[in-house]
């Protein structure tokens, strides 16, 4: 078998027992079963710590509950995986956050993508190289003789300047260019006022037009060796990456996505609208089992961190060391060799409605995206609020949940309200101050000295109007 391919077909019971199995199934979940389209699925993930839910729904067999003979497979990078979502060759998958988004507004491929779940919150995090992390940490505030969290950019700023006044660029990685990673860097870079630079798609799609800082795509599971090999200077990634710079001794962390916004949305479950709107009770049924991992994982203050961090440590999953993903899946979290910090909220899979798709949160990468000119001209509120609907379900998680409360699986009060609007109340948490209110997003862009807003766009390389 593949290493990277996980499957229950080896799980399928003889002619007895699968007799036996369905009765018992007819009993008690007929109609999750019996109304299926497709049985056999493959999905697909990145070799990240937020892949978990999927993990846990096949190893606790939350899969099999709803009749699903899974395939779990991992994928080399995030354009793969999209695109093999989009063609048919894998029926969902662990996505970021922004590509249903990213595709279905057509910036890269275009395709109709939908998610019905969101897969964790936080879990990023910006990690430096050793010898980048000693030229800031004179400007770093120090208190009892450790850094004083968060760490702002502006520690940064020296270091860059530096370099351009010795002719270098200052390179840094993030993994895909509609990632939350992306987003997260330029985020905190921007706040204290480095430029990431800008798109201006058709023609300009690196995203470095004006840059000072100068980003690109690194695959997650290459970023330490890339650090290592100092192609790029530092890097934002998802776990276990960052812990792993620290195992190797190569890199610092030194903020994480939880310091540049409180519990900030990371990954979704992804499919193709087509693949839905043909599927709609199997993916009903992919929902229902992950939603059940998700509370599996975060269970009685995360008494099963531990197993589950065993469970994708495994070479199938994402295969680093049990050590390395422990590190911040148990609820702490290494910055500087030896200094580590608890986070127990490094990683959420379900508390705080974690797993429930908002339009708020969709509408903050569309915003985003705008900020930076990868949508390149001007659009009305209603535009955002429109195209997050577009891709953003909430609907289908609903239905899901009502599934689940119905047999026990959960509780009602695990879920929003059924009043809930899919818009979350403004949001304070961000390292800069600057307050997110998702109904108003062009608002929202004028609270931002660099980025565009308004009516600007990029053109000829210079914001114009």
């Amino acid at each position: 078998m593949n290493s990277n391919l996980v499957s229950n077909a080896k799980r399928r019971p003889t002619i007895l027992a699968a007799t036996a199995a369905f009765l018992l199934m007819a009993s008690t979940n007929a109609a999750s079963v019996e109304n299926l389209e497709k049985e056999d699925l493959k999905l697909g993930f990145i070799k990240l710590t937020d892949m978990a839910p999927l993990a846990i729904a096949y190893e606790k067999r939350f899969f099999e509950d709803e009749g699903l003979y899974v395939q779990l497979e991992a994928q080399a990078n995030w354009k793969v995986l999209l695109d093999r979502v989009i063609n048919g060759e894998l029926d969902g998958a662990h996505m970021l956050a922004g590509q249903p988004l990213g595709a279905t507004i057509g910036f890269g491929t275009k395709a109709d993508v939908i998610t019905a779940f969101s897969m964790d919150l936080n879990g990023n995090a910006v990690t430096v190289s050793n010898d980048i992390w000693q030229q800031m940490k004179p400007h770093v505030p120090m208190q009892d003789g450790k850094p004083v969290h968060p760490i702002k950019a502006e520690s940064l700023k020296p270091v860059i300047e530096k370099f351009k006044a010795e002719g270098k660029p200052f390179n840094m990685g993030m993994v895909f260019p509609v990632s939350t990673h992306n987003y997260e860097l330029r985020y905190w870079l921007a706040a204290s006022g480095i430029q990431p630079g800008y798109y201006a798609p058709p023609g300009e799609t690196t995203g470095q037009l004006n840059a000072e800082v100068l980003l690109s795509v690194t695959p997650p599971p290459q970023m330490p060796a890339t650090l290592e090999a100092g192609t790029i200077y530092g890097y934002c990634v998802g776990e276990p990456w960052n812990q792993q710079a620290v195992f190797k001794g190569i890199g610092v962390p030194v903020v994480t996505n939880y310091e540049i916004w409180k519990n900030n949305p990371e990954k979704v479950f992804g499919v193709s609208k087509t693949w839905a709107d043909k599927n709609p009770n199997t993916h009903l049924a992919i929902v229902k089992a992950l939603i059940r991992a998700a509370i599996w994982l975060d269970a009685e203050n995360n008494k099963n961190r531990k197993e589950a961090a065993k469970i994708i440590s495994d070479s199938r999953y994402v295969g680093a060391d049990y050590e390395v993903i422990a590190n911040s899946m148990t609820g702490s979290f290494e910055y500087e060799k030896g200094d580590v910090r608890s986070l127990p909220d490094f990683n959420v899979f379900f508390r705080y409605h974690a797993t429930y798709p908002y339009y708020s949160d969709a509408i903050w990468f569309l915003t985003q995206m705008r900020r930076w000119g990868q949508i390149n001209e001007p659009k009305s509120d209603e535009w955002f609020v429109e195209t997050a609907k577009k891709v953003y379900r909430p609907d289908i998680y609903r239905a899901a949940a009502k599934e689940l409360i119905a047999e026990g699986k959960a509780k009602a009060s695990d879920f929003p309200p059924e009043n809930e609007t899919g818009f979350k109340p403004p949001q304070a948490d961000f390292i800069d101050d600057i307050v997110y209110d998702g109904s108003k997003p062009n608002e929202y862009l004028t609270k931002f000295t660099i980025g565009l807003k308004g009516k600007e766009i990029m053109k000829d390389g210079k914001i114009s109007q």
